[in-house]
């Protein structure tokens, strides 16, 4: 009980950023949540300086982990990294709206998800949606909650029928954390294998 006061008394966060959702997205990467303000290199998705995320897409689509890193300035490329979105079609949400963090870090473990987002309505507005991958633990068990899926391995997936009928592969995708202890290479191969089999690359 005296534990469930204390987390009460905790500020709740809502999401700082609306999803980002290019007309012709084919797929959605959903993650958990950013990190607090003073740790964004840019006011968008993946914004810490030290989260491996476009460093995979850089590997990826280019062969080039610093792609879309400005190192004059020591931060993301932020325009780059839209036109690259909408380019690709990629589609980028969190799956916490509404949060709170448990300690004042960015850690998963201590994030509790007080709203989740609506993947429904953001699936209306993807009409050509086949693929969502999860970038972490949590955000693949908030999901597989809000399908009715088990949440799957790192690197595979599971089908999901939407409610307009479409068929939608949801893939579990190694955390893009620096915490997470896999080499950037690895992580990349498994994000590599996901945009290979949306024909991305």
């Amino acid at each position: 009980m005296a534990k469930d006061i204390i987390a009460t008394e905790i500020p709740t966060e809502t999401h700082p950023f609306p999803p980002f959702i290019p007309e012709n997205g084919t797929v959605l990467i959903a993650g958990t949540f950013p990190p607090k303000a003073n740790r964004w290199s840019m006011p968008f998705y993946y914004p810490n300086r030290t989260n491996d995320f476009w460093k995979i897409m850089g590997l990826v689509f280019y062969n080039n982990p610093m792609r879309f890193w400005n190192v004059e300035k020591k931060e993301f490329r932020e325009k780059d990294i839209r036109n690259f979105l909408i380019e690709r079609g990629i589609a980028l949400t969190d799956t916490g709206h509404v949060v709170r963090r448990l300690k004042d870090n960015a850690s998963d473990k201590f994030l509790e998800i007080i709203e989740p987002f609506d993947l429904h309505t953001i699936l209306r507005t993807m009409p050509h949606c086949r693929f969502i991958a999860t970038t972490g633990e949590k955000a693949a068990e908030t999901l597989a909650a809000i399908t009715a899926t088990r949440a799957p391995r790192i690197g595979e997936s599971v089908d999901y029928h939407s409610p307009d009928g479409r068929l939608i592969k949801i893939f579990r995708m190694p955390s893009t954390s620096r915490a997470y202890p896999l080499p950037l290479e690895k992580k990349a191969e498994a994000y590599a294998m996901l945009m290979k089999t949306a024909k991305l690359v």
